[in-house]
């Protein structure tokens, strides 16, 4: 099985993997064993394979004879891996059009891991290059590029807030995840301290609630279809945030952001991952830090 990190998060994949990890190619790590869920993985290669080759045109001729669709991590010998790449049919690399569904069809990955050697795997977990999602971004509107993690999240799950639904956005400001909420229809109750960009808090269908997210309480706000928090704040206290509104029942599906302060927490990201019913992944767009959800 091979484990793709995010770029600049090779150590953390490194520690989840720990002794099962028997190669490694740059961000690429084999490991030995079934498929495990690791959060710091951008894209899991399921059936890696070694592929003798005595050239370049037999480099495209074996992978085309596998499937038709490839996208190449180049980690050694970039120049013949290039080359490779143009004798391959052409994947569409343009940004994603928020809305659209995530591509169906099946996108392997290869390297050359040395001049005459290609490792490829023609099942793959993402459906994205590399497992790196990009958009048409919208540099205008949103107050913050945060509104991305939420648009890659609800295009790799294939599930968001359906119109009319009660969301509550905790840590609000200034507003980039109760953007989102508020342009696919639901109903947002935004709350923080600061205040919301102007431009976001004149939305209709927005409440803005200036209160602390650790001291608002559940009971005070009712049923909850989707809870959001990109609060900025140690691990060990959104885990006690999060561990009040599982205690209220109150709350359908959770989407945090763990944000690590310095050293990355394995502890509290497993306990986090202990959780029933939820797990951690990372997105492109998360810098330091993971996205945990309870769908």
């Amino acid at each position: 099985m091979g484990y793709l990190a995010p770029e600049g998060f090779d150590s953390e994949l490194r520690e989840e993997l720990g002794g099962a990890v028997s190669e490694i190619h740059g961000r690429l790590f084999l490991a030995r064993g079934p498929e495990r869920h690791v959060a710091w993985a951008a894209n899991v290669w399921r059936d890696p394979v070694r592929i003798p080759i005595a050239s370049i045109g037999d480099a495209a001729k074996k992978l085309r004879a596998m499937q038709r669709n490839w996208a190449v991590y180049s980690v050694a010998s970039h120049r013949r891996a290039a080359l490779i790449a143009a004798q391959l049919p052409k994947v569409s690399a343009k940004p994603l059009v928020f809305g659209t569904p995530a591509p169906g069809a099946p996108l392997g990955s290869w390297t050359l891991i040395d001049a005459d050697t290609v490792l490829a795997s023609p099942h793959c977990s993402s459906p994205f290059a590399n497992g790196e999602v990009r958009f048409v971004e919208d540099r205008r509107a949103p107050p913050s590029r945060a509104y991305l993690k939420l648009w890659e999240l609800f295009t790799v799950l294939g599930e968001r807030p359906a119109p009319g639904a009660f969301c509550v956005d905790l840590g609000a400001s200034p507003g980039g995840w109760s953007w989102v909420l508020q342009q696919i229809g639901a109903r947002v109750l935004s709350v923080d301290k600061a205040p919301l960009d102007p431009t976001v808090a004149r939305l209709p269908g927005i409440e803005q609630r200036r209160a602390s997210a650790f001291a608002l309480d559940p009971a005070s706000v009712g049923p909850v279809e989707w809870l959001f928090s990109d609060v900025v704040c140690y691990p060990g206290r959104l885990l006690t945030l999060v561990q009040k509104w599982l205690a209220a029942k109150t709350v359908r599906r959770f989407v945090c952001t763990i944000k690590f302060q310095g050293a990355t927490d394995f502890k509290i990201a497993q306990e986090f991952a202990a959780i029933p019913g939820s797990r951690l992944i990372h997105l492109c767009h998360n810098k330091h830090e993971l996205t945990w959800i309870k769908p």
